[in-house]
């Protein structure tokens, strides 16, 4: 008996398929992000279920009408909680939008049309409605409105 084959990609042959995640230059790992900015978004964890609920309250640096850091270099030194997402750590984390190209690319798997590096546009991730874009207020009192927004799903 013979292994089943592997289901025919049209995007074999591009670096993201041909490269594990540690191999990728820094430009090219770079690229894998789709410009969503919706792991820039506030998360809430139900510690019963384990689910987690993203809020409509973004990071203080994040410009939620271009979908990008404000200050992209030094972000971890002035929000200690931001997350810098790394080929080991981008395998574990639960948060991560299930539409992530880092998280897709880490599975193995394809990355959706709109995505700039298949699109070749980078606004396809604005038109198909996937990114935060002039949704996502920024971060001010965010723990108090978090809990008030998952007390208000719940209920």
């Amino acid at each position: 008996m013979t292994a089943a084959s592997k289901p025919f990609s049209p995007q074999e042959g591009f670096f993201w398929k041909t490269k594990t995640l540690e191999e990728m230059s820094n430009a090219e790992w770079e690229s894998l992000c789709d410009g969503c900015a919706r792991c820039c978004l506030e998360k809430l964890e139900d510690e019963d279920t384990g689910k987690i609920y993203f809020t409509h309250v973004s990071c203080k640096l994040l410009d939620a009408g271009l979908c990008a850091c404000k200050d992209y270099s030094n972000r971890t030194e002035l929000v200690p909680d931001c997350v810098r997402l790394t080929p080991e750590n981008v395998r574990t984390l639960n948060w991560l939008p299930p539409s992530c190209g880092y998280k897709l690319v880490a599975e193995g798997r394809d990355l959706y049309w709109w995505h700039p590096l298949i699109s070749g546009d980078p606004n396809t991730v604005h038109e198909a409605g996937v990114s935060v874009r002039a949704v996502a207020p920024a971060e001010t009192g965010a723990a108090q409105k978090a809990a008030t927004i998952l007390k208000s799903a719940r209920q």
